[in-house]
């Protein structure tokens, strides 16, 4: 293009359409010597810029405006864009290695200070980045990782020695040059796939990946893949190939057999540089294919023919086992066999069950054979797959056997062919009358047997059956009112048995249905009334009850008896339907009492049969109500007038009877207590309370001193005890007091007090021991002056009288009766 004289300014327009921005970009070229282009700024919007550059020496970077006159003109101010800056990764230094240099156009009028900041400067990593503040030139410190980061943004910054901006910061854009450092690693080190045996070329298998952290957009990173190595290489090397750059495996070569080989591994290799060998990077993972099954093996019978027996009337029985060989995969659909009989057995005697476990197929019997019908079954047999054969697989001739079953003749037992057996007969027949014959049939018609016959059931014991012939005679009057007839049938069961080896047997049932005849006369009901001895009262509702069924029942006739004639002159019968009639007094007074009323009853049948029953009527007065008294009760019980009085005389008799005992029991008891008694009341031991408060020796020694009986002796620990009632373990010491003469008449208080007063003193003794103990009241001492009782003289002369003594006094007259006597006594 040809340039103006002095300068030229036109705009670059771009757009995104997607983002729907837009960006302006002013360009001004000035002519002049030495200028050339550098580089280009773009703004975001609509901003301008304005870009002058010139060529720096060697690696020196002028950023910012560069202010040189050209034909007496000022440039304009402009911002610079600093193209780049390119590190190659994992460099070997010397470090710190410089990078570039900057510098303002102003360090030629006042001193400048550079500095830079962001990432890898002034923030982490921290001084991967410096520059030199005087000179302005930027070392890197250490080598680069583009794995770690790939680029850097920095900003320059220019000021004087005051700290004040002399220029506007600068963006450095520093990039880390990707070196192949890094081999390529698979995501799994171990891969699993299928394939169906019997694929096409082609058929895909698997995918394997690996990676690369090396810059995938260059060489150091783009992946490759091969196979290394296939185990075992059968029936091919080469089974399988990959694509070298998605990775997918796919099948190369035909004949894929899971019958032969069931797995393959398979060493797949992965190199960057484009899968340069010799300059990449190369890492290995391990691929194992495993042969899925496919039904492409059909079953087939190990032999042709199979042989069994099965007994006659026998079900769930295997007849035969049909084993089969199939080479697929076992216990999957592909191997599991399923038989079906396709002939020889229309009914439906047989099935085939499969054993989950061996595959074999069991011949079971379902209905039963009959060996008189089907001596032996000829079945065809087809085994198949629970799966379909594979596309182009046909079935094997050996896939069909025949089976032959053999029906063993076994014992039958007689059948009775009309079971239960009806028949109808009239009530009454005699005795030995021939009813029918019940037989029954041998199946067995190959084998000369006999049947006997004999009675199982015959509750009412009414039958006899011919033991040869079956022939049924009564062995006794049949009655359909009988309490073995159930709704009119008289059911018995009869046994026929054979004579085979082992015998066996079979049951029949007879069953009766008895027709009724008029067998049985009526009965009146009810058998007992009572109604008022004055008629217009009250009457009494017969009706009869008859055994027999219709037409052999009502409607019923009721009669009164021509005799005895008082019948049809006190009662009258009245007909109120076909089954009631009603009962009352003819005449207009019936003494109280009990009759018996004769009545003929004629029921309905052919020939209508007849009974005289006898109702018993009590006759008795009534209220007003209609309802006998209770004395009318009484006197129509059967009682004369007569015999109810002297019931009421006995009656009186019985209760002054137990009035005088009464009044004689009272008096007996009013003389016990008046009477003098053997023992006097007071002096009973009886369950009676004693009184032990008399310890003097009578009238005559009342004054008494126990001093003379006791011998003191010294006893320390008890001297500083006051005198009074002891324990049984102390004895008194000192002065005992003096007893006073009793009184003859005894306080009956003084002996409950004298115990409290000395439960009072064990409580209150501290010396006493923590247990129950018997206390002393009157403690006569260790030892007595007299030595014994036995020397003990009376005071009085030897000519006393004891004759005083044979007098026993009132209260023992009866022991002096009964014991005392004179000399001769």
């Amino acid at each position: 293009m040809q340039l103006p004289p002095r300068q030229i300014a036109f705009m670059v327009t771009a757009w995104d359409y997607q983002a729907m921005e837009r960006w302006d970009a002013i360009v001004r070229l000035l002519v002049g010597e030495k200028i050339f282009p550098r580089s280009v700024h773009k703004q975001k919007g609509k901003k301008s810029a304005s870009l002058e550059i010139m060529q720096p020496p060697n690696d020196m970077l002028l950023p910012w405006p560069q202010h040189q006159n050209s034909n007496g003109l000022r440039r304009q101010k402009r911002d610079w864009v600093i193209p780049p800056i390119n590190v190659p990764e994992n460099s070997r230094g010397p470090f710190p290695q410089q990078l570039v240099r900057i510098r303002s156009d102003k360090d030629n009028d006042i001193p400048i200070r550079y500095s830079i900041t962001g990432v890898g400067a002034d923030q982490p990593p921290m001084e991967v980045f410096n520059i030199d503040s005087m000179s302005g030139r930027m070392y890197v410190t250490r080598p680069m990782d583009r794995e770690e980061r790939a680029s850097y943004h920095l900003r320059a910054h220019a000021v004087d020695m005051n700290g004040n901006k002399v220029e506007n910061p600068i963006d450095l854009y520093i990039y880390v040059i990707d070196m192949n450092d890094n081999r390529p690693e698979f995501i799994n080190q171990v891969y699993n796939g299928s394939v169906d045996e019997g694929s096409k070329p082609g058929t895909y298998v698997m995918t394997v990946t690996a990676n690369d952290a090396d810059d995938s957009t260059t060489a150091n990173g783009m992946v490759r893949y091969r196979i290394v190595t296939q185990t075992p290489q059968s029936p091919s090397q080469n089974m399988f190939t990959i694509n070298s750059e998605t990775g997918d495996i796919v099948t190369v070569a035909a004949g894929l057999d899971r019958e032969k080989v069931q797995q393959y591994t398979v060493i797949v290799q992965a190199t960057d540089m484009e899968g340069n060998l010799n300059y990449g990077l190369s890492n290995t993972a391990t691929a194992i294919i495993t042969v899925t099954d496919v039904n492409d093996n059909p079953p087939e019978f190990t032999t042709s023919t199979y042989a069994g027996e099965v007994p006659e009337n026998r079900v769930e029985v295997v007849v035969a086992n049909l084993t089969v060989m199939d080479r697929d995969q076992p216990h999957s659909p592909n191997w599991n066999a399923v038989y079906r009989i396709i002939s020889g057995d229309p009914s439906g005697h047989f099935s085939i069950r499969t054993d989950p476990v061996t595959n074999e197929g069991m011949v079971t019997v379902v209905k039963a054979v009959d060996y008189e019908m089907n001596r032996a079954f000829m079945l065809t047999v087809m085994v198949s797959n629970q799966a379909p054969l594979a596309s182009g697989i046909q079935m094997s001739f050996q896939s069909t056997a025949g089976v032959t079953i053999s029906v063993m003749d076994i014992n039958e037992a007689p059948y009775f062919p009309s079971n239960h057996k009806l028949i109808r007969l009239e009530e009454g027949v005699p005795m030995g009358t021939v009813l029918t014959t019940f037989s029954a049939v041998d199946p067995d018609r190959f084998m000369q047997q006999a049947v006997r016959y004999s009675k199982l059931s015959d509750p009412a014991n009414w039958l006899n059956i011919n033991a040869t012939n079956g022939q049924i005679t009564t062995a006794a009057v049949l009655d359909r009112e009988s309490v073995y007839i159930k709704n009119n049938v008289y059911e018995a069961t009869f046994l026929a048995a054979d004579n085979g080896i082992p015998p066996a047997s079979g049951t029949g049932t007879l069953q009766i249905y008895l027709i009724d005849i008029n067998d049985n006369a009526p009965e009146l009901l009810p058998k007992e009334a009572q109604v008022c001895e004055k008629p217009n009262l009250n009457v009494i509702n017969i009706t009869a009850a008859d055994a027999d069924i219709d037409p052999n029942i009502g409607p019923y006739v009721f009669e009164l008896p021509f005799m005895p004639s008082a019948v049809r002159k006190n009662w009258t019968i009245t007909r109120l339907n076909g089954d009631y009639a009603q009962l009352s007094l003819r005449i207009m007074y019936l003494e109280a009492g009990m009759y018996d009323v004769p009545i003929i009853v004629t029921d309905s049948g052919n020939p209508p049969l007849s009974n005289m029953s006898i109702i018993k009527v009590k006759v008795c007065p009534c209220d007003e109500n209609g309802d006998c008294t209770t004395i009318g009760a009484v006197a129509a019980a059967g009682l004369g007038t007569g015999a109810i009085v002297a019931i009421l005389i006995c009656i009186v008799i019985l209760l002054t009877m137990v009035l005088l005992f009464v009044v004689w029991m009272k008096r007996r008891e009013k003389e016990r207590h008046t009477k003098q008694l053997l023992i006097d009341p007071e002096d009973d031991v009886r369950d009676n309370i004693l009184k032990y408060d008399e310890e003097g020796g009578g009238e005559e020694d009342q004054d008494y001193d126990l001093s003379q009986l006791q011998q003191p002796e010294t006893m320390d620990h008890v001297l500083n005890k006051a005198p009074g009632v002891r324990r049984v373990d102390e004895r008194p010491v000192g002065a005992e007091p003096q007893y006073p003469i009793r009184p003859v008449v005894p306080h009956p208080g003084d002996i409950g007090d004298f115990i409290n007063e000395g439960l009072r003193a064990a409580d209150n003794d501290p010396t006493a021991p923590p247990y129950d103990s018997l206390l002393v009241f009157d403690y006569e001492g260790s030892g007595s002056t007299a030595g014994s009782v036995s020397s003990l003289n009376s005071s009085s002369s030897g000519d006393q009288d004891y004759d005083y003594l044979n007098d026993w006094g009132p209260r023992f007259k009866k022991l002096a009766d009964m014991y005392g006597g004179g000399d001769e006594d």
